[in-house]
């Protein structure tokens, strides 16, 4: 049994592939029938498939592809012209053995799965040349289906009354036989037939004698068939058992296997051998489960961070041990760690990859039935379909493709008569590209159909209630054509199979949005229309745009940001009462992410905005952030059950320097802002600073772990009548200022103190824009030039040697705050 179900998986295996390609070289045959090469491989496809169904006994099946192969060997002899109808039948054999095959798989057995009467009565009208459509109505209640049960016992097994029914079933085989012959003679496309059949008697002209001997005839093909099959099993088994011993053997009978024409005769060792030859293949790969490759993906987004981890962490010990010994023999180590991480995230990536021609396989045969029914001359042409993306990509970019493309042959291609008034040849043209581009794949479905009409979306779009008159009238051509992505959207003059219900397109949008894809549409009016989706190439491990808004930092996929740019106040512009700003040739809306967020804003944005284009399907907007932080790798972690669910927040990330890092949605965030009402610059003017009405509004911080150098800092400061408040280390201090109960205007800051020297104190609270701009001073002993260089370049305004003099301690902080020293005193 266990043998059996080997034969049956690696036929299941076989089969689907050779039919999955069967569909598109019989469209091609459609283009080229001339082709018999082409022909002849798509005859032995039928023919592989008969034989190991018939050797598996699987009847109904092998009933169905032996009409096929007839029809198909006649066409490949030149008895038969490949017309559109001809191939309407064999497409459905088609679909009819891709049905079969799905009930084996499922069930093991054919049996009770799909009527495959009326096909097999059009096969044969084909093979007659009598007209299809009429042959099949005819025959789909005269010829019932084979009864394979009959066939699967053997004669020795069967009781006296199944024999006789069996008698009673063969002559009835023969009279349908002999009907057919009479029927043959009288029609002079006939005369090929098999020389053997020609001459034999109809049972009508026999006499009792000669119709008994034909009865002991038909029983002796029937037991000897019976005694083939034990034959063949016997051999199989022994071949089984002998191929160890006998590899040299082995080798003869696998031949038998190769894609050419099997005599009856020679079908029980070619079947026998299939095995054997797909053994040596199926050593060379391994099935594994894809959740397997799932749980290894997870491993390996854990171990990517704990590399980003593991950069940051000797990105400091290099900075604090600046020139030792072991900092070369460290560098190496992480250096080896983070390019094996990098090539064992590829490799495993790659495991999950597809080719996108998986999915394009399918429209050479939609297209040609489409075109077909809508009357129209479409020809599909297909490029890229070895470019390769995720599985769980490949499984979601069907749907939307289908859409498209039966978009573009029922709205775009224009029937043949309107196409050749316009000048067009009169078979349209739809071309499906796939491309890399960076981090990316590009899908691209061009068609040189009549392209479309901005005014004619508006004013569809404006009667179906989808948008105002005004709205239309200050819309560009471009965001005309993105009205098709509207729920309900349709330009159909009325429902038909194809179109007319304005679903497709917005299922299309809705899915495209799922993988953070983005859509872009390019039409010409009478010209034609290019669609192009780009869509991420994995949604496991992303790369992604790190941004801050005050003290807090969040990722941004790169795969939906367009571009960043910084522009100044004077460049926002507000249309009733939004913030736009126009970029080249768009006009985008503007947002700033504190408020999408409910964040608290300190500061204005100051001389310059940084600005984030981000773009998911086919819309666009601008997001202001405080600052952008860089670009980083990340691997999507749920936030659990409680946090689940967040408005905006798509999971988060553990950044290299140990934070949780939020992962805005940045579907969810665009339909966020458009309920955003204020503008950027009303806003601004509610944040400004306040304005200061006496000394006492200032705040300094001093920052010294010694009492002493404190207290001398206090005496050298109040003459300004400021308000001071004191840390002892650094960690207190960035507590202090970050605890955000009280605003510092300058931080005087020692540089040798526990726990957080000022160096690395002045560099955490540049990490934050409202920060950015506090005048820190360092006031420490050390006054080498490396020092002075070094609080430089880690943020310090001032650089301040003791011993110093009271005045010229108040003067300098009187200075940064820009206080009078003269009207204070």
């Amino acid at each position: 049994m266990d043998e059996f179900q080997e034969i049956l998986e690696d036929f299941l295996v076989e089969a689907f592939e050779m039919i999955e390609q069967l569909d598109n070289d019989l469209i091609e045959l459609e283009n080229s029938p001339e082709d018999l090469d082409l022909l002849n491989r798509i005859f032995r496809v039928a023919h592989t498939i008969k034989g190991s169904s018939s050797f598996l006994n699987f009847d109904v099946l092998t009933h169905l592809t032996h009409h096929m192969e007839d029809v198909l060997n006649k066409a490949r002899r030149g008895e038969l012209l490949i017309t559109p109808e001809v191939m309407d039948v064999v497409l459905e054999s088609t679909d009819k053995m891709k049905g079969l095959l799905e009930h084996i798989k499922e069930t093991g057995s054919d049996e009770g799965a799909l009527d495959v009467g009326p096909t097999v009565a059009r096969l044969e009208a084909a093979l007659k040349g009598e007209p299809i459509e009429e042959m099949a109505a005819a025959e789909t209640k005269s010829e019932p289906e084979p009864e394979p049960a009959a066939e699967e016992k053997e004669l020795s097994e069967m009781s006296d009354e199944e024999i006789d029914a069996e008698i009673e079933r063969l002559l009835q085989e023969r009279q349908e036989e002999d009907r057919k012959r009479r029927e043959e003679k009288k029609k002079a496309e006939a005369a090929a037939e098999t020389p053997g059949e020609s001459g034999e008697k109809d049972l009508s002209e026999m006499s009792e004698a000669e119709i008994e001997a034909e009865i002991e005839r038909l029983l002796k093909e029937r037991q000897e068939e019976d005694r083939r099959k034990r034959e063949a099993k016997k051999a199989k088994k022994e071949s089984v058992e002998a191929k160890e011993a006998k590899p040299a053997e082995r080798e003869a009978p696998a031949k038998a296997s190769a894609p050419r024409p099997v005599e009856p005769k020679q079908k029980p060792e070619a079947k026998t051998a299939v095995p054997k030859e797909r053994k040596a293949t199926v050593e060379q790969t391994i099935r594994v489960d894809v959740k397997r490759l799932d749980d290894l993906m997870n491993l390996i987004g854990e171990l990517v961070l704990g590399k980003n981890r593991l950069l940051k962490i000797y990105d400091d010990v290099e900075e604090r041990y600046e020139g030792e010994q072991f900092l070369e023999e460290l560098n190496q180590v992480v250096s080896s760690i983070s390019l094996v991480t990098t090539d064992l995230q590829i490799a495993v990536m790659k495991t999950r990859m597809l080719p996108i021609g998986k999915v394009f396989n399918k429209f050479p045969r939609m297209v040609r039935d489409l075109s077909r029914e809508l009357h129209k001359e479409i020809e599909l042409v297909i490029s890229g379909e070895e470019t390769e993306l995720d599985k769980s990509i490949v499984e979601e970019i069907g749907d939307p493709l289908v859409h498209i493309i039966r978009n573009s042959c029922d709205h775009g291609i224009e029937p043949p008569e309107e196409r050749v008034a316009k000048g067009k040849p009169p078979k349209g043209t739809v071309q499906l590209k796939a491309y890399n581009e960076g981090n990316h794949i590009i899908i691209e479905i061009v068609d040189d159909g009549k392209g479309l009409d901005a005014e004619m979306l508006k004013m569809k779009a404006v009667e179906k209630g989808l948008i105002s008159e005004k709205e239309a009238d200050q819309m560009s051509d471009k965001e005309a054509f993105m009205l098709i992505f509207r729920p309900g959207f349709s330009t159909a003059a009325k429902v038909t199979n194809v179109s007319g219900r304005g679903v497709g397109m917005d299922v299309v949008k809705s899915n495209i949005e799922k993988l953070n894809g983005i859509i872009e549409i390019d039409s010409e009016k009478g010209k034609g229309t290019t669609l192009k989706l780009k869509i991420p190439l994995t949604l496991a491990i992303i790369q992604s745009l790190l941004v801050s808004v005050q003290d807090e930092y969040y990722a941004v996929p790169l795969a939906s940001v367009l571009e960043t740019v910084r522009i100044t106040p004077d460049e926002i512009q507000t249309v009733e009462g939004r913030s736009v700003l126009r970029l080249r040739d768009e006009v985008l809306s503007l947002v700033h992410l504190a408020d999408i967020f409910d964040v608290e804003r300190v500061f204005s944005m100051g001389e310059h905005a940084y600005v984030v284009i981000i773009g998911l399907a086919e819309s666009k907007i601008g997001l202001i952030v405080d600052s952008l932080v860089g670009q980083e790798e990340i691997v999507i972690k749920s936030l659990g059950e409680y946090l689940k669910g967040i408005e905006g927040i798509a999971g988060a990330t553990i950044r290299g320097d140990g934070r949780v890092t939020l992962i805005v949605d940045v579907g969810v965030l665009m339909d966020m802002a458009k309920h955003v009402k204020s503008s950027i610059k009303n806003l601004e003017s509610q944040v400004l600073v306040k304005e200061k009405n006496s000394p006492s509004d200032y705040n300094i911080l001093i920052v010294d772990d010694s009492k002493t150098d404190r207290t001398i800092m206090r005496k050298a400061l109040e003459p300004l009548g400021v308000t001071i408040a004191e840390a002892t280390n650094g960690v207190e201090a960035l507590n202090m200022m970050k605890d955000g109960s009280k605003m510092f205007d300058a931080a005087l800051v020692d540089i040798e103190m526990p726990r957080m020297d000022g160096y690395t104190l002045a560099s955490e609270i540049r990490k934050f824009n409202k920060f950015k701009n506090i005048p820190l001073i360092a006031v420490t002993s050390r006054t080498s030039r490396s020092d002075r260089l070094r609080g430089v370049e880690v943020g310090m305004t001032e650089y301040i040697t003791k011993p110093y003099t009271p005045d010229y301690l108040m003067n300098v902080v009187a200075r940064n705050i820009n206080l009078n020293v003269e009207q204070v005193s």
